[in-house]
Formats: C-alpha cells, sequence, structure tokens
C-alpha cells in the first residue's frame, strides 16, 4: 500500500495479484472499490508499458479510482503459460477476468498505443465490460493504405534488433515511427540508423526478448479490428490521436482505425506518449492531456 497525491488530495494506492491458471496479474487501485462517488472504474492500459508509464496520468484523476496493470508476462505480471508472445484476444481475456474479479464493471478505459490494440480486442470479445474506450493511437499495420509498405519497414527493425541489438533495433524503430507519410522509396533508400546519434548503444548486449523490438509483440501491430463487433457494440469508442503526431506512423494508423470505424478522430495534445512525464524522457503534456481525457469521458 502507498499513497499518491494530486491537487492536495491524498490518494491510497494498493497493489493486488489475480491470481489465474495462466498469469498472476498484478494491478494498482488508486482509491477506493466501491468507487467515491459512483462513477466506473477508469481503467488505464498500455503494451509493452506497465503501470509505472500511467502514475503520471492517474495523479491527475484523484477524484476518480483508477486502475492500472502490468500486461502478462511485463512488469510484476509472472506468465505460467509456458509463452513469450503478446496476444491482443489473450490479453483481452486477462482484463475481462480482473474486471469479474473486481465486480465492478462496466468500466472506462484509456488505452495507450499497444494497449489501445487489446483493448480493441477486448471491447469485440467482451462488449458487456466497457462502457466508454478512447484508444490512443493503435499501431495497427493493416488499417493503413501503404500496409505492405509499413510491413516491411516495421520489418526491418525487427531485423536490426536481431542483427545488432537493442541499440540498433530501437535506432531503426525511431526512424521509422518518426517518418511522416507514407513509406515511400526515399524511406527504404536511408542509410541504417546510427544508434549514437539517439544516444543509444552502439555495442550489442545480445538479448533478444525486449518487447517492443523482438517479434513477441509481432501480433499486436498485426491484430486486425473486428469492425462489425465494434461499431455494433454498447461500448462507446472514441480513436485518439496525438496533434503532434498526426502525420506519422501511429497517428496515421489512429486517423485510419477512426475512419475504418466510421468517425473522426479525436485530437489530443501532444504525441504519442503525450500523457508521460519528464521521468520517461519522453515528455508530453500530461495536465493538459489529462484534462481532455477527462473532457472526452464526461462527454460519454
Amino acid at each position: 500500500m502507498s499513497l499518491g497525491h494530486s491537487k492536495g488530495l491524498t490518494v491510497m494506492v494498493t497493489t493486488h495479484i489475480l491470481e489465474t491458471a495462466e498469469v498472476d496479474l498484478a494491478y494498482d487501485l488508486h482509491g477506493p472499490l466501491p468507487t467515491a462517488d459512483g462513477r466506473p472504474l477508469l481503467f488505464m492500459i498500455g503494451q509493452p508499458m506497465d503501470a509505472t508509464g500511467f502514475t503520471r496520468l492517474a495523479s491527475y484523476f484523484p477524484d476518480r479510482t483508477v486502475v492500472t496493470y502490468d500486461p502478462r508476462g511485463l512488469g510484476r505480471s509472472n506468465r505460467k503459460d509456458g509463452r513469450v508472445d503478446s496476444r491482443p484476444e489473450v490479453q483481452a481475456g486477462d482484463l475481462h477476468a480482473l474486471v469479474e474479479a473486481l465486480g465492478a464493471g462496466p468500466v472506462e478505459v484509456f488505452a495507450s498505443s499497444g494497449g489501445a490494440v487489446t483493448a480493441l480486442a477486448w471491447v469485440a470479445a467482451y462488449p458487456s465490460d466497457v462502457v466508454t474506450l478512447v484508444a490512443h493511437e493503435p499501431p495497427l499495420i493493416h488499417v493503413l493504405p501503404d500496409a505492405p509498405a509499413a510491413e516491411r519497414a516495421l520489418n526491418g527493425y525487427l531485423e536490426a534488433y536481431q542483427a545488432k541489438g537493442f541499440g540498433a533495433g530501437m535506432a531503426t524503430f525511431i526512424g521509422m515511427t518518426a517518418w511522416k507519410g507514407e513509406f515511400t522509396d526515399e524511406y527504404f533508400a536511408q542509410p541504417p540508423a546510427d544508434p549514437a546519434q539517439f544516444g543509444m548503444p552502439t555495442e550489442d548486449d545480445g538479448k533478444r526478448d525486449d518487447p517492443l523490438l523482438s517479434d513477441r509483440a509481432i501480433a499486436i501491430v498485426q491484430y486486425r479490428p473486428d469492425v462489425e463487433a465494434l461499431t455494433t457494440a454498447s461500448t462507446r469508442v472514441v480513436i485518439a490521436v496525438g496533434e503532434e503526431s498526426k502525420d506519422v506512423f501511429t497517428g496515421r494508423t489512429a486517423v485510419a482505425t477512426a475512419e475504418l470505424l466510421g468517425q473522426e478522430v479525436t485530437v489530443f495534445p501532444s504525441h504519442h506518449g503525450g500523457f508521460l512525464g519528464e521521468e520517461f524522457g519522453y515528455a508530453g503534456q500530461p495536465e493538459a492531456f489529462a484534462a481532455k481525457l477527462r473532457e472526452v469521458l464526461d462527454k460519454g
């Protein structure tokens, strides 16, 4: 148990483990259960980000009970199924089990990046679990008009990681995700990314199990959303994009996903990590981001 502080309020944070046959799922409750105001629980989820990535964002919701968690195999959530891959449908089942264990559905959800992909799978499979989903920049390759080229670009950072390790893989990943517009011949004609340019190690550490750069997460970006299930669900689904990232990979996938679901994308402050503080070295505008999230949730 720990105490969090926000806007002069003290929020009790308690950590729990949900034991299932396949995983010991670690989650944190920021606030009381049942909720103090009678509003739904607010889940904040990511992938490969674990609960630590949402500490700053949760602090701007001291009046709400927030749930953060570590996806299976990440952070404190120990897998017992003998696998290492991350599959949206499997993680959706974990979240369904968590809502059932808490006995507090339906819930509201803010989901970012790979977590947004998991959340789309969650709503498609268990729509009664979620009343409102804000899915922020889901990196779905197959929704793009240049999907084959995007897949080739993705394979580029996977191959760089396998060949030369973390620094080369991450530098190539940064180059891919920062590229504006479709992946053209100009993109593929570039020389290999220099890890030193991004402050990354140039030596190979020999590991090949990074949850972002290895093929363990390939099912996340390869996921094809169930459009019929999502558009007919009782859940209100909002696809969100950062105002600074609309032209890059995850921004383009957000815009395309919104179009696929027959809606306009909702613009949030900052970039792909707009809810993050400076402690992650990729600071966004967390206070402004939280204000926009509150506005979107309140419209529901």
